[in-house]
């Protein structure tokens, strides 16, 4: 007996190598730790490239965000590893000031949920966090990371109506999670919420709301052409260029000439 427990205690304990180079045990998934082993991959180099693309600028959406140039494939690699990390400690990321160590907490939401193996629990934990620390959400990255599999995996089942006070909010980062959400759905063959909210959505002011939006239109349009026509044929004229160019991207160059002129008109 005593060297089976011995036996499994060495499995439980047994370092595992990470594609980020990195070798972690199962009792060091913890906060602390993905962001000691983030730090031992952040560059002056990378840095620089993920300010310019965040548009940290004074007066743009990413202002004020502080990184620590990780690249991205080393955060979701670290991200993949971290899978079993508790709930606390998911939130403990989400806390953090840096935005890879936000992004690492909302990544290993996103890859543990893919799994099929994944507890309706722990997925609730997962979905529930996020939606109650959104305010740590605060960019585009952070929000295609939570919606495009997750938040719509726990809510496929579920009333949606989260997702309508969600596209009605001031907030920007909120209204992006409500279409995104939808992506989880169309996946499935179900394009009503997307649409539904698409129409709520059209005339939004903001650019990162037309291209989601106009995203997950030519997402859906793959599973039903005649409602994406449909819905055109209401608002090309009116709705934002670039959301309309987003949803008519997979058209041919006729059908794209005739919704284009339709908004010159």
């Amino acid at each position: 007996m005593a060297k089976l427990i011995k036996a499994k205690k060495r499995v439980i304990e047994r370092p595992v190598k990470t594609k980020a180079g990195n070798s972690i045990l199962k009792k060091e998934l913890t906060a602390k730790n993905f962001i000691a082993q983030l730090k031992n991959h952040q560059s002056d180099t990378e840095l620089k490239k993920i300010q310019r693309y965040f548009k940290t600028g004074v007066g743009d959406y990413g202002h004020g965000d502080k990184f620590m140039g990780v690249k991205t494939g080393t955060l979701f690699a670290l991200a993949k590893e971290f899978g079993e990390m508790p709930i606390g400690e998911i939130e403990k990321l989400l806390e953090s000031p840096i935005h890879e160590v936000r992004a690492g907490a909302v990544s290993i939401m996103d890859k543990a949920s893919r799994n099929k193996k994944i507890s309706k629990e722990r997925l609730k934990d997962f979905f529930d966090l996020y939606m109650r620390r959104h305010d740590r959400v605060n960019n585009w990255d952070l929000c295609d990371l939570g919606c495009l599999y997750m938040t719509g995996s726990y809510l496929y089942d579920k009333p949606h109506d989260i997702l309508y006070k969600l596209a009605r909010s001031k907030n920007i980062w909120e209204r992006r999670t409500a279409i995104l959400s939808t992506c989880y759905f169309i996946r499935k063959g179900e394009m009503t919420d997307t649409f539904k909210i698409a129409e709520i959505l059209v005339n939004d002011k903001e650019d990162l709301i037309h291209k989601a939006t106009g995203w997950m239109l030519r997402f859906a349009c793959a599973k039903d052409r005649k409602r994406l026509i449909t819905f055109l044929d209401k608002h090309a004229a009116t709705m934002p260029r670039t959301l309309l160019r987003y949803s008519i991207e997979h058209f041919n160059s006729k059908e794209r000439e005739h919704y284009l002129k339709m908004k010159t008109a």
